[in-house]
């Protein structure tokens, strides 16, 4: 069996939940009272609690039948991040100049999908992997391309490919998307009851991202 499974957590109790980006860094305080910082990580890890979803007895029945479906914390899937599931600024509407994946080299056609954060010298730029099938839009130099006829997207992987072969040295490859987190289970046990919904307390049903290929 895969790690993880290309099925999407429910929808409406996605876009209730909390959470956001985790980095991990090391602090030392040093004797003159001054302090060294390290990242440990190389990119952030998203967590959530999809718990602040839930609102109905029908929510808690879908999480149950999920969690079932996915073994606990066995299979990874697809989570709606409500905070952050687009190329675009909030509100905004997609484009294919939303993110710089590459200058071409005239060798490479296939180009992973990655959205930019910042500018400058910050600039991060976060893999994405699970893109949204269909959503993907993509130029070269500002000239947007028309998807399978010109480009595909393997919505599993994240990666694009030019169907037309490595466009010139030095064009500009962008694109636009929406797209899901993969994630999984942090926990094999859910601790669900009526009294959630009867007194409006919040179960805990914590998620964490990971690596879908690993």
């Amino acid at each position: 069996m895969p790690a993880f499974l290309e099925e999407r957590f429910p929808l409406g109790i996605a876009f209730g939940a909390t959470g956001g980006p985790q980095w991990r860094t090391e602090v030392v305080a040093l004797a003159s009272g001054a302090e060294t910082r390290n990242a440990r990580w190389a990119g952030s890890r998203r967590r959530y609690d999809a718990g602040t979803g839930v609102g109905s007895l029908a929510d808690l029945q879908a999480v149950a039948a999920f969690f079932e479906r996915m073994h606990g914390r066995l299979y990874g899937f697809r989570f709606r991040d409500p905070f952050d599931n687009t190329s675009a600024a909030t509100g905004d509407t997609v484009t294919p100049l939303d993110c710089l994946l590459a200058t071409a080299d005239g060798v490479a056609s296939s180009f992973a999908l990655a959205k930019t954060y910042g500018g400058g010298d910050f600039t991060r730029k976060r893999p994405i992997a699970k893109p949204v099938a269909g959503s993907v839009r993509v130029a070269l130099d500002g000239v947007e391309l028309v998807e399978t006829t010109d480009f595909t997207c393997d919505p599993v992987t994240g990666i694009v490919t030019l169907v037309a072969g490595p466009p010139s040295a030095g064009v500009e490859v962008t694109a636009g998307f929406r797209f899901d987190v993969p994630v999984r289970f942090d926990t094999d046990r859910l601790e669900l009851g009526l009294t959630h919904v009867e007194a409006g307390r919040v179960p805990t049903i914590p998620l964490v991202e990971v690596d879908p290929d690993a």
